[in-house]
């Protein structure tokens, strides 16, 4: 059940490379990157990533987006984004090569966050007003896009074309306000299921394409839940990151795994993650 003891302030951005079989994810707060094997640390705040090549990352920083070598550590700069009042938070490659991130005050400060997409050496930032963006995803299709405002409760749905830019305005696609519940990261499976990090719940929770709740794997004591990844060998485990942040100490000692990385196996079959393409480069 339990992947990795290793405590996060703030587990983020779980991810399984496909090449490695090996999950990679962050603590955003002490600017970490682990995986089973080995941590790097940044001198900056990290949150997420997509796979390049075998041993090359494009991830996501406080300041915008940076190429890593995992091998080397050697990093270097993609491309610029947000301000210095703001940090990168949710991240996923979609299915035409590009990779989707969100931005959002370091106090979550109202309305100060935004959801940024970078392909083909183009960084453009998509959505604007947001307060803690998340559930970045995409329908195994790659015709549309999901993400969510933490603070309002909703996951929002949004039309892409060809190349995977937005096509038109994103809708309401599922309300977990009017449930008392908070949107975290989110992933979709080979059925093209929805599964939602639920902030606050300690659980994921499935939805099916149209919206309606199938099912929820719960992680025992864990409260905060933030980022769920389908990995192993068939993509049937599902790995699910959490965070101690803002706990007390009495809710600490109430929920002792918290921060830690849990496991469950053959709760269904994951789809690949895909691959960032760099300009120039093929799939």
């Amino acid at each position: 059940m339990i992947y990795d003891a290793r405590p996060c302030e703030l587990g983020e951005g779980a991810l399984w490379h496909p090449l490695r079989e090996e999950l990679f994810w962050f603590d955003i707060l002490n600017r970490t990157l682990h995986s089973r094997a080995q941590s790097w640390s940044f001198p900056e705040l990290v949150s997420a990533a997509g796979w390049i090549g075998r041993d090359e990352l494009l991830i996501a920083s406080e300041t915008g987006l940076f190429r890593f070598h995992l091998g080397s550590g050697t990093r270097s700069p993609v491309a610029a984004a947000g301000t210095a009042a703001t940090r990168s938070n949710d991240g996923r490659a979609d299915r035409q090569g590009g990779f989707w991130f969100g931005t959002m005050g370091r106090k979550a400060e109202k309305g100060s966050g935004a959801v940024w997409r970078w392909r083909d050496g183009a960084l453009r930032r998509l959505f604007q007003g947001i307060t803690i963006p998340n559930s970045i995803c995409f329908t195994a299709d790659g015709r549309a896009a999901h993400f969510s405002d933490t603070a309002t409760g909703q996951v929002m749905k949004v039309a892409l074309d060809a190349a995977g830019w937005p096509q038109g305005e994103p809708e309401a696609w599922l309300d977990l306000d009017r449930a008392g519940l908070n949107p975290d990261g989110a992933v979709i499976d080979a059925e093209g299921r929805f599964w939602n990090a639920q902030w606050g719940a300690g659980r994921v929770a499935c939805y099916t394409p149209d919206g309606r709740f199938l099912q929820a794997v719960e992680t025992p004591d864990a409260a905060q839940s933030s980022c769920p990844a389908f990995g192993g060998p068939d993509l049937s485990t599902l790995f699910v990151t959490t965070a101690l942040e803002n706990m007390s100490a009495e809710a600490r000692a109430r929920h002792p795994a918290s921060g830690q990385v849990f496991a469950f196996p053959a709760v269904a079959r994951g789809l690949p993650e895909p691959q960032v393409l760099m300009p120039g480069q093929g799939g």
